[in-house]
């Protein structure tokens, strides 16, 4: 083509207008490398493959596992399934601790300063997340790793967030999944953290060893907006915060707090639970809380209660996963789900009582 084909300004009839011709652009992406990417995109590591990555402690590897553990489609599910089933030999052997706290107590900033210690001391830390909140917008806590960015570039640690979507009880049980390929990879040190409220405290406290619940001080009571359940489970309260003006009411409060768990029952570790200040910014307090950690372990090895709620704890999440299949199984049933939308409509206009609906549902579903 002619320079002045490609330009109109070099046409004749402009006169004193002139466009030189430029230079070859190259191609805006390495054709080759794309090819070389969609290949291995494409290309779908084997189970066996999964598990040597995750025992050498290959975190692309363990990543990419959970992420099958997390998918719903099914030929994910069944390599998740293999992996968990060689890695387990592996697993057991991290500390386990859940972490929870009222909205504002500083989670993130906590576990920061609390895991940059435990990584300075050798020991390798897993967080990971449960946030059963968002059924609408199937939202993440994807923004921990942005908070915790200090942990989040430590070679030693690793930060995993649970998908939000699904119910708290799949979540959960894919967390103790996690837990699972965490401890295969060598994390020796499992923090659970609970994004979400209500009955996510007590998914984490049946998956690990410690329950460390996060409080503030300076609040108005500090009594008043805490389940009991939730005190009651707690082997550590961190009055957080306790810095500046805020150290003496992060004193008065761990008298409150030291006198509310007197009143509760013994618990079955034999363990009385501590309350402790700490400020995450100042990093005191912290020292004191890890050694805690470390004490409660020991305590409750000797005992033997560590061991016995472990073997508890997997008897339990046998029974909530067959709860699960089973509703899952009978949700998705094409019977079920014909007939599920107009007895809905029968009960609402009590032409049926619930529970003969029910029954009826799970009388046609067990025939099928």
């Amino acid at each position: 083509m002619h320079p002045k084909d490609k330009h109109i300004e070099n046409h004749p009839d402009y006169k004193g207008l002139k466009v030189n011709e430029g230079i070859e652009q190259p191609a805006p992406v390495n054709e080759a490398s794309v090819r070389r990417f969609l290949q291995n995109r494409r290309r779908q590591h084997t189970a066996g493959e999964f598990v040597e990555g995750i025992l050498k402690g290959d975190i692309t590897m363990l990543s990419r596992a959970v992420t099958m553990v997390e998918s719903a489609r099914p030929e994910h599910q069944m390599i998740a399934r293999e992996v968990i089933s060689e890695c387990l030999p592996y697993s057991g052997k991290s500390l386990r601790v859940g972490i929870t706290g009222v909205p504002g107590a500083g989670k993130s900033t906590f576990i920061e300063a609390l895991g940059t210690l435990i990584t300075r001391e050798g020991h390798k830390l897993a967080v990971l997340a449960i946030d059963p909140s968002s059924e609408r917008s199937r939202g993440s806590i994807l923004g921990d790793k942005t908070r915790m960015e200090e942990l989040s570039s430590d070679p030693n640690a690793y930060i995993r967030p649970s998908p939000s979507a699904g119910s708290l009880g799949g979540v959960a049980r894919k967390t103790r999944e996690t837990v699972i390929l965490c401890e295969a990879a060598g994390f020796d040190t499992i923090f659970i953290e609970t994004v979400g409220v209500g009955q996510s405290e007590t998914a984490v406290h049946s998956m690990t060893d410690f329950f460390l619940l996060l409080m503030l001080a300076g609040a108005g009571d500090e009594l008043q907006g805490i389940k009991r359940g939730i005190m009651e489970m707690a082997d550590l309260v961190a009055i957080n915060k306790a810095d500046g003006n805020n150290v003496e009411k992060a004193g008065l409060a761990r008298v409150q707090y030291k006198n509310a768990l007197h009143l509760f029952p013994a618990k079955d570790s034999k363990w009385d639970p501590v309350v402790l200040t700490c400020s995450s910014i100042e990093k005191t307090g912290i020292r004191e809380i890890w050694d805690t950690l470390t004490h409660y372990r020991k305590a409750v090895s000797e005992n033997g209660h560590f061991q016995a709620n472990r073997n508890a704890q997997a008897r339990y999440w046998m029974y909530e996963t067959i709860d699960e299949q089973l509703r899952q199984g009978f949700y998705h049933d094409s019977n079920v789900k014909g007939m599920l939308s107009d007895m809905e409509r029968r009960v609402m206009n009590a032409e049926v009582s619930s529970f003969e609906a029910a029954r009826l549902l799970l009388e046609m579903y067990r025939k099928d």
